[in-house]
């Protein structure tokens, strides 16, 4: 069995706390992928102050170079893209086609993040006064404390990195426990790409031990966290007291809408995907499924054929469609919600059970599930549960499906399906969420939109797109007097002196 180190001052070093975790196969927990560092605060400690040196270089390298480190980045990931998305599913478990997608999102970002090393823009703005120059512009902050989840090991990170590397900051990243060995290969790749040593360190271990750190690190300027809304709310506790510029990408209980005019065979398609894509461990997932009572009998009906012929099992084998849950906690905190539900009256149609069967065993396996009979308001309609089950909530009108969508704390995507143009953009301007598709589900997002949503699914940054860039630099605004006299703004000009 290999063990892994973190990567801290330029090196790759064992943790000062001397202790490792397995890293297993969650298609088959006897596949044990390696040992990775179990870090401590001396790690963290270290890997900071190893990182202000590598800010205090990389803040002064042009921002087009600093692009071209990263041009090289996709340049190289593109080579590996099989080979990283091969070691990505034995990690984490989803099929081999979307684990392919997630490098392939980790390459545009990287080409995107290149281009923007040339427009970081400022604004120069006319003076006020006569021979006086006004202009704004960006730059670096410092080091950037970047937190990520299991459930895209690449893409994550690279919307994070990516823009906080060209912006000219410094990085100490954390990858989730259950993916280390994503998080290890991509700072491999970082270094091979010729990003100077110091400017990113990648330290292992638990949320509690290193997370919680890294977070309180008085030398951590800005901490940008991707995770659950419970962990969010304190890292925003911490955030606040210290001062410390933070974006949160946390939960969501995304609803898919289908009217009676829809296109059935592409909603199911949709639907399908949206909803056990990724084995319903997106932050996007299509969770809620609002159908317009003309069409949700026959669709239904449908729907639950098509989800039993869905195939479970190793993401890495030919013909499977779902993977499995990530541990074994996550598939626990599903079969409660199973509990729930049939306590709250819903109606199990399919699934809602480990799968039958000696090849599942020795994976964290769940079969898709679908629910009808929901009722707006209930648990299971309003709390998000990470996993492959999809609650069905019928609606008679257009109006009551906007808001049964709104009507939860989460709002970062939502999807309706129609073939009325009026009702769409409506959708796209009533429904109280980050990101709104129309005739596609929940799920797709593109590198170079901003990504994120509202109420308690973020904090009003995004992720991705040209906003991230905003987030991980500083507006610095300079004024130029070349007078050669003194001139009071907001005071001479308006006496009439400027002239």
């Amino acid at each position: 069995m290999k063990t892994f180190k973190n990567f801290v001052a330029g090196e790759w070093v064992a943790p000062f706390t001397g202790e490792y975790f397995d890293n297993t196969n969650p298609a088959d927990t006897t596949d044990i992928i390696g040992r990775f560092p179990l870090s401590g605060w001396q790690d963290v400690e270290r890997a900071v102050t190893s990182a202000k040196r590598g800010f205090d270089r990389w803040k002064r390298t042009p921002a087009p170079a600093r692009g071209d480190v990263l041009r090289r980045v996709g340049d190289i990931m593109t080579e590996r893209k099989d080979e990283i998305a091969d070691l990505m599913t034995r990690e984490m478990g989803k099929p081999l086609a979307e684990t392919r997608g997630d490098v392939q999102e980790g390459i545009d970002t990287a080409y995107y993040a290149a281009s923007e090393g040339r427009r970081l823009f400022g604004h120069t703005v006319p003076s006020e006064m006569r021979d006086k120059w006004a202009m704004s512009f960006r730059r670096p902050i410092g080091v950037a404390g970047i937190i990520t989840p299991f459930n895209f090991p690449l893409a994550i990170p690279t919307w994070k990195i990516f823009p906080a590397l060209v912006c000219g900051n410094a990085v100490v990243f954390k990858p989730a426990e259950d993916v280390p060995h994503t998080g290890t290969v991509f700072v491999e790749i970082l270094l091979e790409a010729g990003l100077p040593v110091e400017v990113i360190q990648l330290v292992h271990g638990s949320g509690e031990a290193v997370g919680s750190v890294i977070v309180e690190h008085a030398d951590v300027s800005l901490i940008s966290f991707t995770g659950s809304t419970e962990t969010g709310r304190i890292v925003g506790e911490t955030c606040g007291r210290l001062h410390k510029r933070l974006s949160l990408e946390m939960g969501g209980k995304n609803a898919m809408i289908v009217l009676d005019d829809a296109d059935p065979e592409l909603a199911l398609e949709g639907v399908l995907w949206g909803a056990f894509g990724t084995t319903g461990q997106r932050c996007t997932a299509t969770s809620r499924l609002i159908l317009q009572k003309k069409i949700h009998d026959k669709f239904l009906g449908q729907l639950v054929d098509r989800v039993k012929k869905l195939a479970l099992g190793d993401g890495r084998k030919k013909g499977t469609d779902v993977g499995p849950l990530i541990n074994d906690a996550a598939r626990k905190k599903v079969e409660r919600y199973i509990d729930i539900g049939q306590e709250e009256g819903a109606d199990l149609l399919v699934g809602g059970q480990r799968p039958p069967g000696r090849k599942y065993t020795k994976g964290h396996f769940f079969e898709p599930t679908i629910f009808a009979r929901v009722e707006a308001g209930t648990r299971l309609e309003q709390e998000e549960i990470f996993g492959p089950v999809l609650s069905v909530i019928r609606v008679s009108t257009p109006d009551e499906a906007f808001a049964v969508n709104n009507d939860v704390r989460y709002g970062l995507s939502s999807s309706l399906y129609t073939r009325d143009v009026n009702l769409a953009f409506r959708a796209v301007n009533e429904l109280d969420t980050g990101i709104t598709y129309i005739n596609a589900p929940t799920i797709g997002a593109e590198a170079h939109l901003p990504f994120g949503g509202v109420k308690q699914t973020g904090n009003g940054h995004r992720e991705g797109g040209w906003e991230v860039y905003e987030f991980f630099s500083e507006t610095k605004v300079g004024y130029v007097d070349f007078s050669g006299r003194l001139q009071r703004a907001q005071i001479d000009n308006y006496l009439g002196t400027a002239s």
